[in-house]
């Protein structure tokens, strides 16, 4: 990418965030974000009046809406409708303006349920989804599909990355619609404060989550961006995957919680295993450089400072 031209990334929140501020770390100074132009990609009227006034060269797509199990559980409209919408507008778009690159991102949910680990990217639509989050995966697929169709009908170079969990700095903490981790930092760091004996988590703590540091997720965006331009969709992850119980304890040790951790079996696991097969990206030479203590107690200062009460 050169750093004069216009780069547009879309999706905010904190993927679109860390994008931002790689970017600047890099020396990009054209960045345009819908906050800065007061953009809503689910209008497809706007959208293309964005692109056809600011003609970004590069665009970076990440979701619009996220969620854990909870919020996917409770909201499944908002996120089939929210994302499959703006990530529509957004690639059309891109391609009528004529960008030169766009990088979509996934999501390891589109992965069957039940499916080998680690998952390779061969092994997607071969199986049925997990049903907690169906209707997000079912959106980031057709983003998916659709880069890779108007790469085949038209020659645009779209990529797709398919990250591991992301979590880091400018996560959504909120208990009743975070990821697991940011869940679980938020919850107890507040037990810690009440002096609460006990915190308890959905399901049993055997599924096996691999976290991805967002902080690594854009390294490995801007990594792509210069060094991939390929039909298949590329995983990015670190080969590593950790238990909940674990990620807990771990969580337990970076705030200081001295209660007890209980498991309320009555409630899903979700997806049994997510672990992605990165072994085409680390061979094209990258690899995350945050390990998961380390960032665990990074996101935490980081909440500390900025959310906690």
């Amino acid at each position: 990418m050169e750093k004069g031209e216009r780069i547009f990334v879309a999706g905010g929140g904190m993927i679109g965030q860390a994008l931002l501020r790689r970017l600047r770390e890099n020396g990009f100074t054209a960045l345009l974000s819908e906050g800065t132009a007061g953009l809503e990609l689910a209008d497809q009227g706007a959208v293309l009046e964005f692109f056809t006034k600011e003609r970004p060269a590069y665009v970076l797509l990440t979701s619009v809406k996220v969620g854990g199990i909870l919020a996917n559980s409770n909201f499944p409209a908002d996120f089939i409708y929210t994302n499959i919408q703006s990530q529509t507008n957004v690639i059309h778009a891109a391609w009528r303006s004529g960008v030169k690159k766009l990088l979509f991102l996934g999501s390891s949910c589109i992965y069957p349920r039940e499916c080998p680990q680690p998952m390779k990217e061969a092994y997607l639509l071969t199986g049925r989804l997990e049903p907690t989050s169906e209707p997000y995966a079912i959106a980031k697929i057709a983003g998916i599909r659709m880069c890779q169709s108007y790469r085949r009908q038209y020659g645009a170079d779209f990529i797709v990355a398919v990250p591991a969990d992301v979590y880091g700095p400018g996560d959504d903490f909120d208990p009743e619609t975070g990821h697991v981790l940011p869940a679980l930092l938020s919850r107890m760091h507040h037990a810690k404060m009440k002096n609460e004996p006990e915190v308890t988590i959905w399901g049993t703590g055997a599924p096996r989550r691999e976290a991805l540091h967002v902080d690594d997720l854009a390294a490995a965006c801007l990594f792509l961006m210069e060094r991939y331009s390929e039909l298949e969709m590329i995983n990015v992850g670190g080969g590593r995957d950790t238990a909940i119980s674990e990620m807990a304890q771990a969580v337990k040790e970076a705030t200081g919680y001295r209660g007890k951790i209980i498991y309320d079996k009555s409630r899903p696991d979700g997806m049994p295993r997510k672990l992605l097969d990165s072994s085409r990206l680390e061979k094209l030479g990258w690899r995350p450089s945050i390990g998961l203590t380390e960032g665990i107690k990074q996101t935490y200062h980081w909440y500390k400072e900025n959310l906690a009460k």
